[in-house]
């Protein structure tokens, strides 16, 4: 499957979505397996558990070893500049980011060189609260307000792209 995908990235001039899918949302991996038959654009969803994707030449799986950060290296290493990334880890977004690429989090949010790096900064002072045991719990539930959010943003991003194209 690795060999296939790399093929596939040496063979294609077009612009590829990478899904960290490890903790994707239901939802949202639909709306992307949707947009990306609809549009014709190569999705790879990248995790360390089996995912059953639905039948499409558009959408492929990369399974990878399970453990800290696998999966978001190999999004890094196999995404160009100009592909979107689909991930709610920051530092994912900001590599994405910092090889030409996009990132989309799962409530609708676009990372920029403007924003990654004070996302960072935030995420790991909220890291440092969790560690020293002065904040508990993580991010509101996903909602309805999300997905819609998310569905837009794929869509402006995907429209501006394509006719860019």
């Amino acid at each position: 499957m690795q060999h296939s995908v790399d093929m596939q990235i040496q063979t294609d001039s077009m612009m590829r979505i990478w899904v960290d899918a490890d903790a994707c949302p239901k939802a949202i991996k639909e709306i992307v397996y949707r947009a990306a038959d609809r549009l014709k654009i190569h999705t790879t969803f990248v995790a360390n558990s089996r995912l059953t994707l639905p039948r499409s030449p558009f959408l492929h799986f990369l399974l990878v070893e399970a453990g800290f950060d696998v999966a978001d290296k190999e999004i890094t290493r196999l995404m160009r500049a100009g592909d979107l990334v689909i991930t709610a880890d920051i530092p994912l977004a900001a590599d994405a980011i910092e090889n030409g690429g996009f990132a989309l989090n799962p409530r609708g949010e676009f990372y920029t060189q403007d924003n990654v790096k004070s996302a960072l900064s935030m995420r790991n002072f909220m890291d440092g609260l969790r560690g020293a045991g002065s904040l508990t719990g993580g991010p509101a539930a996903f909602s309805q307000r999300d997905r819609t959010a998310f569905a837009n943003q794929l869509d402006r991003f995907l429209t501006r792209h394509l006719q860019g194209s």
